[in-house]
């Protein structure tokens, strides 16, 4: 280390370097601070004047100093340098220079203790500071000197305690102080404590389970952090990850923490990094990578070891625990080691007062009792779990419902079984209906996975019989395409939101330019991801998506089927099976392989893409075509062949599972000619199919820009419609496209068309300024009744855990619009105008949408990939 010269005036310099070395660890810049802070201390050595001052510097310099030390070195570390500070106060004289400094301490050591999670012994040490403050405030009120300094260490100790007080669920004491102290911040103009209590009450909301309002919160911080201090980025990262990962959107949270850990690491910022890989683990161990999450916990509970954090340890421990533990389960293997660590776990976990994780930790030692086939010892671990708290987290509750389930099934009740993954399954539909925005909406499924596939694995497994079949149909409601069972709100766009969309409009126009003239896009593309993670969000803090309707039964959609049959598809592990509703019977047909299916759907959507281009040599064609033609037939035979009996000649209303979604139903010969439609669930379908919507009225059509064949496609179209209103490639901007769809019967839109598999609401529409997004058909007060999007791959969507479709068209239906007619893959210019001549053509003559569209594509199914989604 660098030793510092003698100067004129030791302490004055000294006080200079705590300033410095405080701002750096404010910032997070740990090793910074500690080298700065060092060098204040050796400059105080060579003092000799001035003995109070001296002692006052030297006493902020050791505070400080511990924090950096707790942070890159260990709790003792920092402890043992607060200590010698506590030490040093006492050789100050009396009064209000020694209370000032005592009570920092004791704020100091509160946060020291906070950040190990030793809660309610560091909230002692915080009511004492907070009481110095509040003294010192009524002082200063009352004309005792300038308030600022004593309202900042206030808010700092208010922001310090109401995070603890968040952590141990004492929520409204928790919600009183980070009001305190944003009340106080912005009283006093200190706009960065104002973010800081800003970030601290998301943290609180997260807790509490009001995620929306959580990520909320953690955005306007994210705001304002960027501006005036970008170093506390890092720490709200992995909050907001946290958040993420409690509301399914473990990918995400996983890209938003390799994003943050990369700098933790380079700063050696202990306890964040400890944390982010904790998260990390947790995210990890969601989306199934296993080997993952294994090493991110065994790193962070190294690193929480030697920073003499127990209960952070612990945690970590938990996550490894699950993972051994689902590994278990899944190779259908004893294993007595888990089962001894889970009970150890949880032992350690209860001494800590980690009570929900502790009960988690029973859990898993339930579930490895179940295994063993000791089922009276894991119903006696079972009752010591007490009945889930309000606050507890949704998967744990799940994996409770689930062990629960599963202690019923080898009872041999599969009535109790199926009643606890009602219950799981009802649960958290209530979650889910506080969550805002689709993304929000859709992401929760991901915690009722497990005990949705449990159940229909159950029902499976009682037979074939009708009566089955029923019971099967109802349990597909329940566990897939929850988004689509709410009633559409119109959405609210915040100004930071509309902002960041338009940016993401801006980008996505500069690096469509940019390839177009050969330019490197490297960095566009980088920012381009960037805006629209940010943009997306800002929409997780949505008001609630809508009023939930009840999951539909087989008995609420026969009558409105007539004479058309659905057929809904649903796999159970590597078994595929239909259930059918035609002719008011309801069957079921065990069907084949997943995987199969599976790869021939993505064989034929590949060799429909090669097929799309208008001039592909003949002898291209040919070859192409064939191998499509061959796929399309085997798809049918695995598919709707069995079925042939059960549906006859009737229209079809097709509800499609995983990777089935991307099929274009229309190429299958059982479809051929014959009106079928998709829907991303029998309840979705039920909703789009009834009479009292609000009216609407009048043709809409669109033409965007870069299409050779749209001018006369578009002039044809309106031969047909007599009250149409054309937009022309001018006129066709995204407001005035958003507008002009506000209350229209029917919209057709001509133009590119892009589907975005990681960021499905960023799937667009390419318009004269910029790209229209799925993410703002919200913002459409009255949807249109039928929408056409004669462009490519807009019927694709990014399919989620529980069978949750979200894309262009699906963010339209899930806005209210009853039918959407697009295609499943890429399709050529001139193809698409005559397919949408003929579909226009039938329906000016009378046609249902299912009907003009099936006598459409009938010509040229391999090159007319179109599908109707919706009621048709």
């Amino acid at each position: 280390m660098r030793v510092p010269l003698a100067t004129a005036d030791p302490v004055g310099d000294a006080r200079e370097l705590h300033r410095k070395g405080k701002a750096s660890a404010s910032a997070n810049r740990y090793l910074t601070a500690t080298r700065i802070l060092r060098q204040g201390l050796a400059l105080l050595d060579r003092a000799d004047a001035d003995p109070v001052g001296r002692l006052e510097v030297r006493i902020r310099l050791l505070m400080t100093l511990s924090f950096c030390l707790a942070e890159t070195q260990g709790l003792e570390d920092g402890l043992r340098q607060l200590a010698d500070a506590r030490g040093e106060t006492a050789g100050l004289p009396e009064g209000a220079l020694r209370d000032e400094l005592t009570s920092l301490v004791n704020g100091v050591q509160g946060v020291l203790l906070f950040r190990v999670g030793r809660i309610e012994e560091g909230i002692r040490y915080a009511d004492l500071d907070v009481a110095h403050h509040e003294r010192l405030l009524a002082h200063t009120g009352a004309g005792g000197g300038d308030p600022i300094p004593v309202v900042q260490s206030l808010i700092t100790t208010l922001t310090n305690r109401g995070n603890a007080y968040g952590e141990v669920h004492r929520i409204d004491n928790a919600v009183r102080d980070l009001n305190r102290a944003a009340e106080l911040a912005t009283e006093h103009d200190i706009p960065l404590r104002a973010a800081l209590a800003t970030h601290s009450l998301g943290n609180v909301l997260r807790l509490a389970g009001d995620i929306p309002q959580a990520l909320h919160r953690y955005q306007e911080a994210n705001r304002a952090f960027r501006e005036l201090e970008p170093g506390l980025l890092l720490r709200l990262g992995i909050d907001q990850a946290e958040a993420m990962i409690s509301v399914g959107l473990t990918d995400e949270a996983g890209r938003l923490l390799d994003e943050v850990l990369p700098e933790l690491r380079r700063q050696r910022i202990g306890q964040d990094v400890a944390e982010a890989e904790l998260y990390r683990g947790a995210a990890a161990l969601a989306d199934g990578d296993l080997v993952l999450a294994r090493r991110m916990a065994r790193s962070a509970q190294r690193r929480l070891v030697r920073r003499g954090s127990p209960a952070w340890a612990a945690v970590a421990g938990l996550i490894e625990l699950r993972v051994d533990a689902l590994r278990a389960v899944e190779s259908r293997r004893s294993s007595p080691s888990v089962l001894r660590r889970a009970l150890a776990l949880a032992t350690r976990l209860s001494a800590l007062k980690l009570h929900d994780q502790a009960k988690l930790a029973t859990v898993l030692a339930a579930r490895m009792e179940v295994r063993h086939g000791n089922v009276d010892s894991a119903a006696e671990l079972l009752r010591r779990v007490s009945k889930s708290r309000r606050f507890a987290p949704i998967d744990h509750r799940m994996l409770l419902r689930l062990c629960r389930a599963e202690l019923s099934l080898a009872r041999g009740n599969r009535r109790a079984a199926l009643a606890q993954a009602k219950a799981g399954l009802a649960e958290l539909g209530r979650m889910r209906d506080r969550m805002g925005g689709l993304e929000l909406v859709s992401g929760t499924a991901l915690h009722g996975r497990e005990l949705g596939d449990l159940a229909v694995r159950l029902v499976l497994e009682s037979g074939d019989s009708p009566e089955t079949a029923k019971r099967l149909f109802t349990w597909l409601e329940r566990t897939r395409a929850q988004l689509y069972r709410y009633d559409p709100v119109e959405s609210t766009v915040d100004s930071a939101l509309s902002e960041r969309i338009t940016e993401v409009r801006r980008l996505s126009r500069a690096l469509l330019r940019a390839r177009l003239d050969g330019l490197p896009t490297t960095a566009l593309e980088e920012r381009l991801a960037a805006s629209q993670r940010d943009a997306m969000r800002l929409g997780w803090s949505e008001s609630p998506w809508g009023r939930p309707r009840p999951a539909a039964t087989a008995d609420d959609i026969t009558p409105r089927l007539g004479d058309r049959a659905m057929v809904s598809f649903a796999a159970s592990g590597d078994a595929l099976v239909a259930v059918v509703l035609a002719g008011g019977r309801v069957r079921m047909k065990r069907l084949g392989s997943v995987d199969e299916a599976t790869e021939c759907a993505r064989r034929l959507h590949a060799d429909l893409n090669a097929l799309a281009p208008d001039h592909l040599p003949p002898p291209l064609m040919r070859v192409i075509s064939a191998s499509a033609s061959r796929e399309a037939e085997k798809l049918d035979g695995l598919l709707l062949s069995p079925l042939a009996e059960m549906i006859g000649s009737r229209a079809l209303v097709v509800v499609p599972t995983g990777a089935l979604h991307v099929v274009p139903w229309g190429v299958l010969p059982t479809c051929a000619g014959r009106p079928t439609v998709a829907v991303p669930s029998a309840t979705s379908w039920l909703f789009t199919t009834r009479a009292d919507r609000a009216g609407a009225s009048g043709v809409l059509l669109v033409r965007g820009p870069g299409l050779q064949a749209a001018q006369g496609e578009i002039d044809r179209l309106a031969g047909y419609h007599r009250d149409a209103t054309l937009l022309g490639v001018s006129d066709a901007r995204v407001s005035s496209v958003l507008d002009a769809l506000d209350g229209v019967e029917l919209a057709h839109i001509a133009a590119h068309g892009e589907h975005e598999p990681e960021n499905a609401l960023f799937s667009k529409l390419e318009l004269v300024d910029g790209a229209l997004f799925a993410h703002e058909m919200g913002r459409i007060r009255r949807p249109p009744h039928q929408v056409v999007l004669a462009a490519c791959e807009l019927a694709l969507n990014r399919v989620r855990p529980g069978d949750e479709p979200l894309g262009f068209a699906g963010a339209l239906l899930a806005s209210g619009a009853r039918t959407v007619i697009a295609a499943s893959s890429r399709v050529g210019d001139e193809q698409s105008a005559e397919a949408m001549a003929d579909f226009h053509h039938n329906l000016a003559a009378g046609a249902s949408p299912a009907v003009a569209l099936a006598d459409a594509i009938a010509s040229n199914p391999l090159r007319r990939p179109f599908v109707c989604l919706g009621s048709g």
